[in-house]
């Protein structure tokens, strides 16, 4: 039907833009998700031609959640951050059946159950995006980017004709304010029909389908993007606004669908382990008929209740684990045998291979481990090796192919004794594998360095990559880190280096001076010492506020730190008793880079603060570990045998011998209704054998 725009009312104007609306994103969904089509090309080419001449001759008509959105829009400037109101956090890993059994035992005993009802879905192999809807419509879809923020992708994301501009369902069903979370993926069956429209028009060929949905995720230009086949699975809730009713992940998966969100037909509810590991093992029979890639299988309890009190340990939920399947293999010919610096002063081997292709990726060099690893399994250039992706991301040499064949030159390999960079010694202690450059100087240790003080995780510091981390210390423009924020003075020497220009010296300058910015785990981790992780420089830094803190920390005062071990507080008091690093440390300071940690500490007015807990037997509204974490939060301490020095232990069912110890030693037993009283809301218990006298007098003195 054709409308005269000039007799016809707005009022009918505006219900045949809804009606042809409803219509094409109805047939979208049948089509697109369900798999169903009722309208044939040519009924749904009508349609979409006359909405697209309405909206053309009254813009008033337009709506984000118009099908014509997905035609894509002018090329934007670039993309801008988006901030995710909850974390995209990443997921740990296992590789065999004993270490998934492992992870559920570990998930079961913190809980103190016997079983928890699990979801196995498959790992896709794509681009992690989220996508907020307000009032039902699309608002804003961003990518996973570090986890804590990404990039602002939604024209684009409005091209992929699977992911619905309208959330369906009644009035009252669907949060005013919701992000789904899912993977978006190129089907395998139109890579190689993309990669021959590339090669046709001079464009190189992407190299695997992932990265071909990563490029065509991240287009400037949208209207480059709605040419893509993407594709995309929806596999949670993130951050919701409203009543949250939804008590499971199997609801929250059929609540998505019911919405129209597309989701994996492959998703199955389990009950056992056996179940878990068939799924696992039909998964792996079927991977390759599959239209779009997977690496594994992620394993997650259930039940939301349970995942809450699960919580995270690092950047992972206890509440759900990846099963990676074996990484692919393939045989080629291994070139030669370089040897890298680190900013350890590691020195790693890595190999130069005739280049093969391994799961989708041209592979031409891979990683050897260590010395030791190379003298083992007798690797020599020439040979024939068999290699793999570990983890399906990193490449490495696995073993001698059986089907190598020596020349009578063939010799073992015969890893330096110097180090390759600045020809110092090398040593290797009896406890590692690691052969190191004992030169605190080495050039390369520095530039890894810089590399990584400069790293997203670390300072993020735009524009400091490895070509300039090299160029920067070897022209001699810094020596140590702390000369990088020295760099604003030379900016004139160094609009004179090669390739750099004005814009990217102005973006490095700019780039380091936001970087001033950044916390104190950040720039605890960025300094490179070893054994600091991104979680042990959390601890450092809630616990010492400062920069100069932590320099002036003891041995015993780290080892207080629950979580931190002798060998890394013995690593961290030798790391800051080493001149050139305390005077790094000054440097910094007094170029004012020492951010204050600002965390709140558990109030020092808390009656629990400082007090020493044992926690034991079967307790009812929560798991010991909760109670645990909760006695930490609060300042107190939770340790696991009961002393003299143990002030109070929580009873549960089932005691035992830990509650006989503590009758013995005169130890304050308190019930789990004693013990939220105290945490909730500062009850001290009552000592019992102090009567019923004054509460002033009956309060027990708190050490």
């Amino acid at each position: 039907m054709q409308f005269d725009s000039a007799s016809s009312t707005p009022d009918e104007l505006v219900a045949r833009a809804a009606q042809l609306r409803e219509e094409i994103n109805s047939a979208n969904r049948l089509y697109y998700v369900e798999n169903a089509p009722e309208l044939d090309d040519a009924e749904w080419d009508a349609r979409m031609q006359e909405l697209l001449a309405l909206e053309a001759a009254h813009p008033n008509l337009h709506s984000n959640d118009s099908p014509t959105q997905r035609v894509g829009a002018p090329p934007a400037a670039g993309f801008d951050e988006v901030v995710h109101p909850i974390p995209m956090l990443s997921l740990g890993n296992v590789f065999d059946e004993d270490g998934f059994l492992a992870w559920y035992k570990r998930a079961l005993d913190f809980l103190e159950l016997d079983s928890a009802p699990m979801v196995c879905e498959l790992k896709i192999d794509g681009l992690a995006l989220a996508i907020t809807y307000r009032n039902g419509v699309m608002e804003q879809a961003a990518t996973r980017g570090d986890g804590e923020s990404g990039e602002d992708v939604t024209a684009n994301v409005r091209t992929i004709r699977s992911v619905p501009l309208k959330l369906e369902g009644e009035s009252g069903t669907i949060p005013p304010v919701i992000e789904l979370r899912g993977e978006v993926f190129l089907p395998n069956s139109k890579f190689t029909t993309l990669n021959t429209e590339r090669e046709t028009v001079g464009l190189p060929a992407y190299v695997n389908p992932r990265n071909s949905a990563s490029g065509s995720l991240r287009q400037l230009d949208s209207s480059e993007t709605a040419k893509r086949p993407l594709d995309m699975f929806f596999y949670s809730i993130g951050y919701v606004e409203g009543p949250e009713e939804i008590s499971s992940h199997w609801d929250t998966l059929q609540a998505i669908k019911g919405w129209g969100g597309r989701t994996n037909e492959w998703t199955r509810e389990v009950s056992t382990v056996e179940e878990v590991m068939a799924f696992i093992a039909k998964t792996g029979e079927q991977r390759e008929s599959l239209d779009y890639g997977i690496d594994g299988v992620v394993i997650k309890i259930d039940s939301l209740a349970l995942q809450h009190r699960l919580g995270f340990v690092g950047r992972d939920p206890r509440w759900a684990i990846a099963y990676k399947f074996p990484a692919e293999q393939a045989e080629t010919t291994l070139k030669a045998i370089h040897v890298n610096v680190g900013r350890t002063g590691a020195l790693t081997p890595w190999a130069e291979l005739e280049p093969v292709m391994v799961g989708g990726v041209t592979v031409g060099r891979a990683t050897l481990h260590n010395k030791d690893e190379i003298d083992r399994k007798d690797f020599r250039e020439g040979d024939r090796v068999v290699i793999q992706r570990a983890g399906d991301v990193i490449p490495q040499v696995v073993e001698v192919s059986s089907k190598n064949k020596r020349s009578s030159d063939s010799k073992p390999y015969v890893f330096p004794d110097a180090c390759p960079s600045c020809g110092s010694e090398t040593a290797q202690s009896e406890d590692e594998a690691v052969t190191r450059c004992v030169n605190g100087a080495c050039p390369a240790q520095f530039e890894r360095l810089l590399e990584h003080f400069a790293s997203r995780v670390a300072m993020d510091i735009e524009g400091l990559g490895e070509r300039v981390s090299q160029d920067l210390p070897r022209l001699g423009f810094v020596s140590n880190i702390a000369d990088i924020y020295r760099l604003h003075e030379r900016r004139e020497d160094l609009l004179e280096l090669d390739k750099m220009g004005k814009t990217r010296v102005d973006n490095l300058l700019k780039g380091i001076e936001a970087s001033r910015s950044q916390p104190l785990p950040n720039l605890l981790f960025a300094l490179g010492i070893t054994g600091i992780g991104s979680e042990s420089a959390e601890w450092l830094s809630r616990r010492f506020r400062n920069l100069s803190a932590v320099k002036e920390a003891t041995e015993e005062e780290l080892l207080a730190i629950d979580g931190i071990g002798l060998v890394l507080a013995t690593t961290l008091v030798e790391y800051f008793a080493i001149e050139q690093n305390r005077k790094l440390i000054g440097d910094l300071i007094e170029l004012g880079i020492n951010p204050i940690d600002e965390t709140l500490e558990p109030s020092a007015d808390h009656p629990a603060n400082g007090v020493t807990f044992v926690v034991t037997g079967r307790l009812e509204t929560m798991s010991r570990s909760e109670a645990q974490n909760l006695i930490k939060m609060l300042g107190g301490k939770a340790t696991g045998s009961v002393t003299g020095k143990t002030e109070y232990l929580l009873a549960g069912a089932e005691a035992g011998s830990k509650l006989e110890k503590a009758q013995r030693l005169n130890v304050h037993v308190i019930t789990e209704s004693e013990f939220i009283a105290f945490m909730d809301d500062g009850i001290v218990p009552v000592s019992p054998d102090l009567g019923s006298s004054d509460e002033e007098e009956n309060a027990p003195l708190l050490s």
